[in-house]
């Protein structure tokens, strides 16, 4: 079962527990508002999080959905206001619910360090789940670098197309799901997605990557595979994980 609908469906176990939690309360003399039932709700539905043995992230998302929820509903906002955040978070957030892997840009500083893996010469590069496009565009400009992207939410892959577009980069984005790439056709392959994806990573990575290929993973590592390399793009911040094939 997928995260998120197992997270939803505790959400659903935690109604009975809040209704019954606010019925005892109000019988002993005590009044719920709508704040005091969403946190019953949002801690009920932390307690079945935990007890489900679900990721620990999911934990403060069940707490807090219900307190969203009466927030939101106090912010009194317009249905067309509301319709039109809901299908930008949707276009932004489109592959989350199956990949598990939520937008996570980076930086400026995590590209230099890639640049410096890339061998001499020609370079084949691909970022898997490339957002926005910025180290893609970043690595395009380099000579000797091809550089590809892969996402699969469409409005960051509009956004980093057009990017390329508009200022004339050789960088390439496409939209889809990186399992359906060769790996082999790459010298690097680039990846900042979550804990929950990198095992599938590895695997893949594993039964089709070159050797002398790298495969290049910032903050996230894979358990039981320790990085052949591992250096740090900024002081005291998250890792850039480096493997040899």
């Amino acid at each position: 079962m997928k995260p998120a609908v197992a997270a939803l469906l505790l959400q659903v176990a935690a109604v009975p527990l809040t209704l019954s939690a606010t019925w005892l309360l109000a019988s002993s003399g005590i009044p719920m508002s709508y704040a005091g039932v969403a946190l019953l709700q949002g801690v009920f539905a932390l307690v079945l999080t935990w007890w489900r043995g679900l990721a620990a992230w999911w934990r403060p998302i069940g707490f807090l959905f219900p307190l969203a929820l009466v927030g939101a509903s106090r912010l009194d906002i317009p249905p067309p206001v509301f319709l039109a955040v809901f299908l930008f978070l949707l276009l932004l957030y489109w592959s989350t619910y199956r990949t598990q892997v939520p937008y996570y840009p980076s930086n400026r500083r995590v590209w230099e360090e890639v640049a410096r893996l890339l061998p001499e010469g020609k370079a084949r590069v691909i970022d898997i789940g490339s957002g926005l496009g910025g180290l893609v565009l970043d690595m395009a400009r380099r000579p000797g670098v091809e550089a590809t992207g892969i996402e699969l939410a469409p409005l960051p892959w509009l956004v980093s197309s057009l990017r390329a577009r508009l200022s004339g980069s050789r960088a390439r984005f496409i939209r889809g799901d990186y399992h359906r790439l060769d790996f082999a056709d790459y010298d690097l392959v680039f990846a900042y997605l979550s804990p929950a994806a990198m095992d599938a990573l590895w695997r893949k990575a594993k039964g089709e990557m070159r050797p002398g290929a790298l495969l290049v993973s910032y903050e996230f590592g894979i358990d039981d595979r320790l990085p052949n390399r591992t250096v740090y793009p900024t002081e005291g911040g998250p890792a850039l994980h480096i493997w040899h094939f």
